[in-house]
């Protein structure tokens, strides 16, 4: 890989936060953090959505962007490496608002789907957002910058929740779904207009198409294959062949990229300790840690029906407002873990995240019944998010050589986009084991709840102690 760079727009020698390098990291912090902010609104939406549409099969309404994000990553990663990463976030981007609009107009629930899917393209930005603060921006502003742009998530975190109930509450589904078409658009024109172009570029060679073909579309088939499973069957031919094809897709991906001249994902990178240590350690906590939601957002807004339904029958609001104090909490952990950071090892961080996300969903899965039991145990799982979702890019920068931070902040996203995906899918089916439908409308039981919120805190925990327990080398780096 030949990784070259043209003079830079930013002069070396300005090191502080200048008007101009202010509105370039607020356009990124927007682009990035959209994804967490769309993924409150589908949360807060879904239940509504199912209602509307009398559909059983509301899990697609979110999985569906997810798996197009996960296939798109690896395309969006090598296109931005030869010819731009703005060039590629402004496409990808574009893709993202006509999806939006799709959804926003649709009359029915497969358009609907049609919709997201197509707005899934928009996934791979916050990769690029994360590689673009490196080559834009004045080298010690770096370090801050990254920390900031992953704080973010606190901001959406505080504000997101109050936005979407208004919404929601206001305006009812169609108004979250024209947001969203809103939020693209600005988006778009904050890229375009005060984002500079990256000076830096590989090569330019011809793309691996099957390799990306066999990792995404493998990867893409294992995870439609789990979440058709319940229904197929475990053991029918439909479920192997989708589960079994998918793995041999993958297994087909690394044979081919070990030899092809210009791969999709150099493996080589992807044996390096630090770098697989930390896809794997992320992937797990980072992905358990925000797959947790679609349960929670379930339990919360779904209606109370006795006999047929346990939901707490929350309003957006009330479910804003009850989350109001972990989303402080969750700023609170973020700058915490920026601050500490300097002092302590980043693996520990993201350790006593994993673990105060594993612990507090455990106990939300005994004890959700009424506000103070949620805002009480919210509240430790918040302070463990803010650590979690601040110390993955730390730990990515820390991964890799500067020259390879795209990559490899691609290679996190989807491998943590993937988890995500996969958990979510096997919360539902947990979720739908203790559930009945009724006129076309899936309700959940108590039991399911429960067993959803442990599996996901066993995942988080689990890959906490894979965070202290495996050996790790520090990679040499410089900002």
């Amino acid at each position: 890989m030949t990784v070259t760079a043209v003079p830079s727009r930013t002069e070396p020698g300005r090191s502080r936060f200048t008007a101009r390098n202010a509105l370039i990291l607020m356009a990124l912090m927007w682009s990035a953090q959209l994804l967490g902010l769309v993924g409150l609104l589908s949360g807060n939406v879904q239940a509504e959505i199912a209602v509307h549409f009398h559909t059983a099969r509301i899990s697609w309404f979110t999985l569906v962007t997810g798996l197009v994000g996960t296939f798109a990553t690896p395309f969006a990663i090598k296109a931005a490496a030869m010819y731009g990463k703005k060039r590629v976030m402004v496409v990808i981007t574009v893709l993202g608002l006509v999806g939006d609009l799709i959804a926003a107009l649709a009359t029915n629930y497969s358009m609907l789907l049609i919709g997201r899917g197509i707005a899934g393209c928009y996934g791979p930005i916050g990769a690029l957002a994360y590689s673009m603060v490196r080559d834009v921006l004045p080298r010690r502003l770096i370090g801050p910058a990254s920390g900031l742009l992953g704080g973010g998530v606190g901001l959406v975190a505080l504000g997101g929740p109050f936005l979407s109930a208004w919404l929601v509450d206001g305006s009812g589904f169609r108004g979250a779904l024209w947001f969203m078409a809103a939020a693209s658009a600005l988006s778009l024109a904050a890229l375009v207009v005060l984002v500079p172009e990256s000076p830096v570029r590989e090569e330019r060679t011809r793309i691996d198409w099957l390799g990306g073909l066999l990792l995404g579309g493998g990867l893409t088939a294992v995870v439609y294959g789990i979440g058709e499973g319940a229904d197929w069957g475990w053991t029918s031919a439909r479920t192997l062949l989708f589960i079994g094809g998918g793995l041999a897709a993958v297994v087909g991906f690394v044979f081919t990229e070990s030899r092809v001249p210009h791969p999709m994902i150099p493996l080589p990178l992807l044996r390096r300790r630090p770098v697989w240590t930390m896809l794997l350690t992320t992937s797990l906590v980072g992905g358990a840690a925000y797959a947790v939601g679609t349960v929670m957002f379930l339990l919360a807004l779904m209606p109370t029906i006795p006999g047929v339904s346990d939901g707490l029958g929350f309003s957006a609001t009330r479910n804003a407002l009850v989350n109001a104090p972990g989303s402080v909490l969750i700023l609170t952990g973020a700058v915490a873990a920026g601050m500490l950071a300097s002092r302590f090892d980043a693996w520990f961080l993201l350790a006593a995240g994993g673990l105060l996300v594993a612990g507090g969903y455990g106990l939300i899965s005994a004890h959700h019944h009424t506000v103070p039991q949620l805002m009480l145990f919210g509240a430790v799982t918040a302070v463990g998010m803010g650590l979690v979702v601040a110390t993955i890019p730390i730990l990515v920068i820390q991964a890799v050589h500067p020259a390879e931070q795209a990559l490899a902040n691609g290679a996190q996203s989807m491998a943590q986009g993937v988890t995500q995906t996969v958990l979510s899918q096997l919360a539902f089916i947990i979720l739908a084991r203790d559930s009945q439908v009724v006129h076309g409308i899936r309700f959940y039981r108590d039991a399911g709840y429960s067993n959803g919120l442990l599996f996901t805190a066993g995942v988080a925990a689990t890959g906490t102690a894979l965070a202290l327990i495996l050996p790790k080398r520090r990679a040499a780096r410089e900002l």
